[in-house]
Parts: C-alpha cells; structure tokens; sequence
C-alpha cells in the first residue's frame, strides 16, 4: 500500500473527504510538468497546459494589467468554490480591491471578480457545466469562457439565484465589452490563436 492508499484509506474510513486532504493527495502525486490540476465536483482533473491556451490566458492577463495591479490578477491559484468538493485553478481570476485570504491562506470566492477559463478538449465539460454553476452560485460577476477549437468567446453576467442571467457568444476577433460590468474595460480577441 503507497502512502496515496494510506491517505485515501484514512479519509474514508473517517467520512470526512475535504478539499485539504484532496490537494494534500496531489501534492505526493507525480503530476507531470505542464499540467493543471484542479478539483471540480470531488474529481480531480489533469489537462496539459498547450501553447494555444497559454497564449490566449497570456493575451487576457496582459490585457486586464492595462487596469489591475499584479496582486489582483491571480492564474492557476486554488480558490475553493460553492457545491460539492469545488477547488478550481482557474486560468485567470479576478480578486476585489482589498481582498485577503482566509485563515487557510487562500484566496476567497466572495472577492472573486472575474474569471476566465480557456477551454481545453478533455475537461470543456466542466468549464461549460459544473465550474459554471460553481461560480453563479459564488455570484461571480463575470464569467467568461474561450474556446479556441470554436474560435467562439461566451460571457455569462448577472448571476442570480445560481445561474447567469445574461449570456453572450461572439466570434474570435469580436470585442468582449465588459465596460457595463465591474471589470470596466473591453477586451480584444483578434489574436486569440485558434486549434
């Protein structure tokens, strides 16, 4: 028996699965170089980071540090979200003006602002079903989803009541105005590669 058995073992036997004890598993697995993982729903979730999703998370970070400081501006870093054992990484996330993390060290879902994931072939059920619902029920302002295979953005605003109110879907190369929103500025998608 590994010490992952031992672990796994030991957090059955007691019933009580966290997040803690989830993260504290991968950190002892041997988690290939340029991979994210992350937990959506008590499943954990490996995807390799490729050049095309690098490149668009690239072009965003730069684009919102046009308005954000470096210390609100947050890529791959745990926030543990609404719903059953949610610890995402997020491709890019959005921290509120005088944010802190809680008495574990991480950062808080109610001062998330904005995310934005870009898709990835194996795990784009997820971005567009579970973490969605995950971050309506958080009330995260602005959601927004890249998919390079569609060369399509999707902007979910207004959450309400555990879902968003207001969807748009534009093409690569069409402005994502998030002016009307607490993000404040227009994003530009004409070099958003595709695959």
């Amino acid at each position: 028996m590994t010490v992952l058995d031992d672990r796994i073992e030991m957090a059955d036997s007691s019933g009580e699965l966290t997040l803690d004890t989830m993260f504290e598993w991968m950190e002892t697995m041997p988690v290939p170089e340029g991979y994210k993982v992350e937990i959506v729903g008590g499943n954990i979730f490996m995807a390799p980071q490729r050049d095309t999703h690098w490149d668009i998370i690239a072009d965003i970070y730069d684009q919102l540090r046009a308005k954000y400081p470096r210390k609100r501006v947050k890529s791959d870093v745990r926030v543990d979200y609404p719903g059953h054992l949610n610890g995402f990484a997020s491709d890019i996330t959005v921290m509120a003006e005088g944010s802190a993390k809680n008495d574990k060290g991480l950062w808080r879902y109610q001062d998330v602002e904005f995310v934005a994931e870009v898709i990835s072939r194996k795990t784009s059920a997820n971005d567009y079903g579970p973490k969605k619902d995950a971050y309506a029920a958080a009330s995260v302002p602005v959601y927004l989803i890249v998919d390079p295979y569609t060369g399509r953005w999707h902007l979910h605003t207004k959450p309400r009541d555990g879902e968003y109110r207001g969807e748009l879907s534009l093409d690569f190369g069409d402005e994502i105005d998030l002016t009307g929103t607490v993000v404040g500025l227009v994003l530009e998608t004409g070099e958003f590669p595709r695959d």
